[in-house]
């Protein structure tokens, strides 16, 4: 509260899953509501905002609403090209499965969904939620998508993490992330491709997938792993001074590559797409874009 009161305060509609959500059906433009989301708010001032935010950019949010809590609020201070957040998660830790996700209406959306992300943020919410979608991945032969998210969720998290690594078809992290998560898994190599080779070889339920991991690291290139081989993307070269915020560029790398993804093109069209979209967003304050992407 000193900080609005005493610093011009802009709001966005965030929360690192509903900013990639948010991207990707950016990117998609049409349909609308090509993407749902689901999570957990306050019936508050905030959580009519974040409503009100969801239906602007045309995305689909189902929210279990509860007045245990407030909605779930995060304080971004940027200076320069550092950030530092500090969230209040409030609401965003009282997702209830079968509050939610085990309602018919809802869980008929979760059947009709064909691609599945979820950030590693929420296995400190609901596990059980994320093994029931995941397992319906599984099953049916759909993608399951996951983010590494924080270190924190690698060191103090693991068990849950480890519980869902083998349903997961796709796994996203940045440089930050890989190196907790292979720390904690002793995999006794600091180097980034090494990394990602060792986390596709994690053993896998659907066969019929092989597991892809996909590590970014800020300006330099984002590393690929399947099948064995690994892969580097250089990102989009750009002048330092064009940065105005760094923040949400993670989340939309995963909204670019989710919208190619969701169309069935290939996993390196899946990553030119993430580099375009968090080049768009790391120019502009928050994670916002303009009208229209520009993206070939």
């Amino acid at each position: 509260s000193k900080m609005v009161k005493k610093y011009k305060v802009e709001y966005h509609a965030g929360g690192s899953t509903l900013n990639s959500i948010k991207v990707a059906q950016w990117m998609i433009q049409m349909p609308h509501k090509a993407a749902t989301f689901f999570g957990c708010i306050g019936k508050d001032h905030f959580g009519g905002i974040l409503k009100e935010k969801a239906e602007e950019v045309h995305v689909d949010a189902y929210y279990y609403e509860q007045s245990e809590e407030p909605t779930g609020t995060c304080a971004a201070c940027i200076t320069g090209d550092n950030r530092s957040l500090v969230a209040n998660l409030a609401a965003a830790n009282c997702y209830k499965k079968d509050k939610h996700l085990d309602l018919e209406e809802n869980w008929k959306l979760v059947q009709k969904a064909k691609v599945f992300y979820i950030a590693g943020f929420f296995l400190t919410v609901s596990e059980e939620s994320i093994l029931k979608v995941a397992k319906h991945a599984c099953e049916n032969n759909k993608l399951f998508c996951l983010n590494l998210s924080a270190p924190f969720i690698s060191q103090y998290f693991m068990q849950p993490l480890m519980r869902i690594m083998p349903y997961v078809d796709i796994l996203f992290g940045n440089e930050t992330e890989a190196a907790a998560f292979a720390k904690e898994q002793g995999f006794e190599t600091k180097g980034i491709e090494e990394i990602a080779k060792k986390t596709q070889e994690l053993s896998k339920e659907n066969k019929k997938r092989q597991r892809v991991v996909v590590f970014t690291q800020g300006k330099e290139g984002t590393v690929m792993a399947k099948g064995g081989k690994v892969e580097v993307f250089p990102v989009v070269k750009m002048n330092p001074s064009e940065i105005v915020d760094t923040n949400g560029a993670g989340d939309a790398f995963v909204g670019g590559f989710l919208s190619e993804l969701v169309q069935d093109k290939s996993l390196d069209q899946c990553i030119y797409a993430g580099h375009y979209a968090a080049n768009v967003i790391i120019r502009r304050a928050g994670c916002t874009f303009p009208e229209k992407p520009d993206f070939h």
